[in-house]
């Protein structure tokens, strides 16, 4: 099933599944401490992404997509 081109896919490479994470990452040697950058996750991506992002210490938070809410000015 492909989704719609309104629906937000998931980040993990060759992945064309509707996005249900959003994995908030900061690389501080790049980024200030209040930055967020994102990457979306379907349900099978999200641990093989999270652990990605974690073993390097860039990940920050994991939340649902429908709940998650942009900090301003992003």
């Amino acid at each position: 099933m492909v989704p719609d081109p309104q629906t937000p896919i998931c980040s993990a490479k060759g992945c064309r599944a509707a996005a249900v994470w959003v994995l908030a990452w900061n690389n501080p040697k790049l980024h200030t401490p209040e930055r967020r950058k994102t990457w979306l996750a379907c349900e099978e991506h999200r641990e093989h992404l999270s652990q990605f992002l974690g073993v390097r210490g860039f990940l920050k938070d994991v939340v649902r997509f429908e709940e998650w809410e942009a900090p301003e000015g992003a």
